[in-house]
């Protein structure tokens, strides 16, 4: 167990943290969850004991071992990848290399003896001889393969290190387990893997995330940062922010009586779970569903952003048409090739890739950024086009303010009129004299999607759209993009976002497409398609 006790944490006059005290307990996994700015990695380095609290302590049960996923992708560049690994479990790690270096010794003394029987003892006790496979498990469970097993971590690139981090924390069954943004970088299929994995898993989680669908899979309890307290609550991501949401709703219906919420609000507890129940999670930890009860629900303090999208116009018959479209990289990679298809009213269109780069270079193409190496397209004559690029630097490049920046977008000039689309992105009072060169990532993207709302456009293309977005951001995006009747283009590691608002499938190979009409998750789970998949990376063609 972790408790937490009278902990404040203060930079100057600015308090993150007010006597917070709070308990983790084993069988558990806690989402943290605050708006961006709420201290959320601060805690979690607080808990690891990277960062001292002002006041107040962290207390870990006596012998219980703590492992952390490292956020410095080259402390370990120096050692293998196996080694790496092996080192999350320090105890093991230390008396492996204490033996080895007895053994090593050309004087083998009796003293040296003796502490090579005891530290034999501790290695069978630890299961050592297991250790390394049970190492080169974890790494092929995350997709590293077996050839990097005896590489140097200095010669694997981002996406491999943050897997061999990740195998690092997971190794060793540790009591206490500390994640931040486990899911970057990461696959669908090895997501799913981890989701997997910390069901089952019996010890504490605490983890932070912006994938709500990961939340959800795997959070028995959801601890909320808000305004410098933390607030414990049973349930996963969706039951705390659709509960929250429902009390917020009756707090504001003045005329509803007592026992009408509380009756309500019991209806929601019971709704939630009954289908919470079938999922792996519950089944793991039964005890989730016990504890739902209807004094833990409380609305909500966050904002969440006013993101709302409307069309000037319909859309015609006419959308988009692609024919044999095809493009490589300067390296000569194959981005795609020979892609043809329709786009009809209503579509919205899920675009995914095993290689990013080539689903941007597809948008890149589509709104006449990029040239394709050969092949056509046509936009219907109804079609207005909203982009909002997974690269957005070069729009910020200048020293306007936010209404100014903004306005260059508008054909209303109105100041007024700006402000209303700015504090729709909760860009208020003098946060909108703001220059727009020293905006963080979060605020960039909300004015893009400010900027998308202004346009009116009947079609939007999404490259990334949840990037540097807050967990509210992003609910409130998502929101909004269900609610859409028109055409959609996007593509984003929100499993949540493809799943709740795409309808059609197209993936983007070297080999051409594959175009399904169905669900994010049917795609996804589809054996016939996974192997086709296969098939289509299998063997690159030339253009």
């Amino acid at each position: 167990m972790i408790s937490v006790s009278n902990l404040s944490l203060r930079y100057g006059k600015r308090i993150l943290f007010d006597e917070v005290n709070i308990k983790f307990t084993p069988g558990n996994c806690y989402g943290i969850i605050g708006a961006n700015g709420a201290g959320k990695s601060t805690f979690l380095k607080i808990l690891s004991g990277e960062i001292d609290p002002s006041t107040g302590q962290v207390s870990v049960t006596p012998g219980e071992r703590m492992s952390v996923l490292s956020q410095n992708h080259f402390a370990f560049d120096a050692f293998p990848v196996l080694q790496t690994v092996l080192m999350g479990n320090k105890k093991l790690w230390n008396i492996m290399h204490e033996k080895d270096a007895i053994y090593a010794k050309p004087d083998f003394s009796e003293a040296d003896g003796h502490r090579v029987g005891e530290l034999e003892h501790l290695f069978a006790e630890m299961e050592g001889w297991n250790a390394e496979s049970d190492a080169a498990n974890l790494l092929s469970s995350l997709g590293v393969k077996e050839e990097l097993h005896t590489t140097q971590m200095s010669e694997l690139n981002g996406k491999e290190k943050v897997r061999v981090l990740l195998a690092q924390a997971l190794f060793g069954n540790p009591d206490i387990l500390l994640l931040d943004e486990p899911t970057n970088d990461l696959d669908v299929e090895t997501i799913s893997w981890l989701e997997n994995f910390l069901a089952d898993f019996q010890n504490t989680v605490i983890v932070v995330s912006h994938d709500r669908h990961f939340l959800d899979a795997v959070c028995t309890h959801m601890a909320d940062i808000d305004f410098g307290k933390i607030q414990l609550y049973t349930g996963n991501y969706t039951f705390w922010y659709e509960s929250s949401q429902l009390a917020l709703r009756q707090r504001s219906d003045q005329n509803k009586k007592i026992e009408d919420r509380r009756k309500e609000l019991q209806e929601f507890v019971e709704r939630f779970s009954a289908n919470a129940s079938k999922s792996r999670q519950a089944t793991s930890r039964k005890k989730l569903l016990d504890k739902l009860v209807v004094d833990d629900i409380k609305p909500s303090t966050r904002k969440y952003p006013g993101i709302i999208f409307r069309a000037e116009r319909d859309c015609g018959d006419q959308i988009l048409l692609v024919e044999h479209l095809s493009k490589k990289a300067t390296d000569g990679t194959v981005f795609f090739n020979d892609v043809s298809f329709t786009l009809n009213k209503g579509d919205k269109v899920a675009l995914l890739g095993r290689d990013h780069q080539a689903i941007s270079t597809m948008f890149e193409i589509l709104m006449g950024n990029q040239q394709a190496d050969n092949g056509t397209f046509i936009w219907g004559q109804t079609i207005t086009r909203s982009y909002l690029p997974n690269e957005n630097a070069a729009f910020f490049n200048g020293n306007d303010n936010l209404i100014d920046w903004l306005r260059q977008f508008s054909v209303e000039k109105d100041e007024t009129y700006i402000r209303g689309f700015l504090g729709k992105m909760l860009f208020s009072g003098e946060e909108v004299f703001k220059k727009s060169n020293v905006l963080s990532g979060g605020e960039k993207v909300r004015c893009m999607i400010s900027r998308m709302m202004l346009t009116n456009a009947n079609c939007l293309l999404l490259d990334e759209p949840t990037n540097h977005l807050d967990l509210e951001s992003i609910t409130a995006f998502n929101n909004a993009l269900k609610d859409w009747k028109h055409i959609i283009l996007l593509t984003s590691h929100d499993h949540e976002f493809m799943q709740t608002i795409a309808n059609r499938i197209i993936e983007l190979t070297p080999n051409g497409i594959i175009d399904k009409r169905m669900t994010y998750d049917e795609y996804i789970t589809d054996e016939f398609i996974r192997e086709q998949r296969d098939r289509m990376y299998g063997h690159h063609v030339a253009l």
